[in-house]
């Protein structure tokens, strides 16, 4: 039973695993676009599992020195896996405790996520099982995507580089067609952050993103509250 549930997570982690090979391997692309090595590539993204993160990052490391930023622009984008572990951690079992908490919550994302939630009980090896193949893809993408970043020519890698824009655009278009309100946050944070790259030169691309990102979300917060259910207190 204990190996059944191992591979189930394993089989529930495929679909997630493909699409995650696709996105790092633009990564690994745009990593060698500027300037890194093959294995500093894959080192980043068999330490740090988030594509956004990823991103605003290779953007602060063109800046040597600005570690602030890199801290503020990190947090900022990563808050919100904190708040997933804590959801997620009210339907653990009771064996998923101590040390299987510290080491599989290193493999929590956005997709990881929503498929554990969908599970009554999420048991220490399904959890396992469900993190193993999408970490898997993310690095091996990375490593393909650095390894032809090394050889193709430029004209090809920056055609590839928009695969990871593509990717944030295909997630929020479908979501903005039904809902106005995200449009005009989302249009907030576009026009925010154009004012940032020309009256603000100075501010690095991944603080300029950071607080965009804060002070859109505030004004979404202000103008368009999400109304209380009925019965919550």
């Amino acid at each position: 039973m204990k190996d059944r549930t191992f591979l189930r997570g394993v089989r529930n982690g495929i679909p997630i695993a493909l699409g995650y090979l696709s996105v790092s391997f633009s990564f690994g692309i745009m990593a060698a676009a500027q300037g890194m090595t093959v294995w500093q590539a894959v080192l980043i993204s068999l330490l740090s599992v988030t594509s956004a993160g990823q991103l605003a990052g290779l953007q602060i490391m063109q800046s040597p020195g600005q570690y602030m930023a890199m801290l503020i622009s990190q947090l900022t984008i990563n808050l919100r896996y904190a708040f997933m572990g804590i959801s997620l951690s009210q339907k653990t079992d009771e064996h998923f405790t101590g040390k299987y908490r510290w080491l599989l919550a290193t493999f929590i994302t956005d997709e990881i996520f929503a498929m554990a939630c969908a599970e009554e009980s999420v048991s220490a090896r399904y959890y396992a099982g469900l993190a193993v193949l999408p970490y898997s893809g993310w690095a091996l993408g990375t490593l393909l995507g650095a390894l032809l970043g090394s050889v193709l020519p430029p004209l090809v890698m920056n055609a590839l580089c928009l695969a990871m824009y593509g990717m944030f655009v295909a997630i929020v278009v479908p979501r903005v067609q039904k809902e106005k309100p995200l449009f005009l946050v989302v249009l907030a944070a576009a026009l925010l952050m154009c004012i940032c790259h020309y009256m603000i030169p100075a501010l690095s691309a991944g603080l300029a993103i950071s607080l965009c990102a804060v002070l859109a979300a505030l004004l979404g917060a202000c103008f368009f509250p999400a109304a209380e259910k009925e019965g919550v207190q």
